[in-house]
């Protein structure tokens, strides 16, 4: 597992032109393709170039192609609009003439609470309740409710999934904190969406079954502590047709809603070209 300061070192994207940026990959060693949380994250850093004084509200990204680790990525942001109060930009994240995601990006300054209610925190215990999990080291610390692995393929259970989440050493940036969360939400929908299914586990993915995120949007309510415990409150509604959806809610250890997202994903059988061999692993 990589450690902060490499995940700090990829979103500290380099200038390369007025308007575009250059940036590195972290190798989690599972294979040649970028994690989408990296992706995510990164979108996130050069969309708050587009204007400074606003922080990101929200973005939505479509994940076209899968990007390599071994090649510099290129970041592209194009301003849609800048206002007092809001501004938009899309980021084109590209590998030479590979298009692999492109997003569109909300960014505000926020106004005094006109009105303001939120949905109440799940009960599900605090942080130190949860079972430290495996998917998460050093960095990156991990906590499930209830023990769930959904890595094993055998453990069958509704298509809900809670999840608490930190980077203890997360340093105190506004952005850096946005993006952080933004790499964290990626990681369990898919999971979510196979719980239901006895022999189906993330642990199969691109090894028995091939998975992708297809798109991802996440909405920021408010300020962002990465640093702190983090409550992922996650669900799949449905899975059809080779795709699955999920959408989550984010929760402080105090019951503040301060995020939302939701995916849309592949999950299906390999084609036969694509198939990896026994014990082997595909980009796919």
């Amino acid at each position: 597992m990589p450690e902060l300061d490499e995940l700090l070192a990829v979103l500290d994207l380099r200038p390369s032109g007025d308007t575009t940026w250059l940036g590195a990959s972290l190798d989690f060693g599972a294979g040649a393709v970028v994690f989408g949380g990296q992706l995510l994250a990164q979108t996130i850093v050069a969309a708050a170039t587009a204007d400074p004084g606003k922080s990101v509200k929200s973005v939505h990204t479509v994940f076209a192609r899968g990007a390599s680790t071994d090649t510099p990525l290129e970041f592209a942001v194009d301003v849609m609009q800048k206002g007092r109060s809001f501004a938009s930009a899309t980021v084109s994240v590209t590998q030479g003439e590979r298009l692999c995601t492109r997003s569109l990006v909300l960014l505000h300054a926020p106004d005094p609470d006109l009105i303001r209610h939120q949905d109440a925190a799940p009960d599900v215990g605090s942080a130190a309740d949860a079972t430290p999990s495996s998917h998460g080291a050093g960095f990156w610390e991990i906590r499930t409710v209830g023990g769930v692995d959904i890595a094993d393929p055998d453990a069958v259970g509704p298509a809900q999934l809670d999840v608490w989440t930190r980077f203890p050493d997360a340093p105190d940036d506004p952005t850096l904190n946005q993006a952080l969360l933004a790499f964290a939400t990626d990681g369990f929908l898919i999971g979510t969406a196979m719980r239901p299914h006895a022999g189906v586990g993330q642990s199969l993915a691109h090894r028995s079954i091939s998975t992708s995120v297809i798109t991802h949007t996440l909405a920021f309510h408010g300020a962002v502590d990465a640093a702190a415990w983090l409550l992922l409150d996650q669900e799949s509604p449905v899975a059809r047709a080779g795709r699955s959806y999920g959408r989550a809610d984010v929760f402080t250890e105090d019951g503040d809603l301060v995020a939302s997202f939701a995916q849309e994903n592949m999950i299906r059988a390999f084609a036969a070209d694509q198939a990896p061999p026994a014990g082997g692993r595909s980009a796919h």
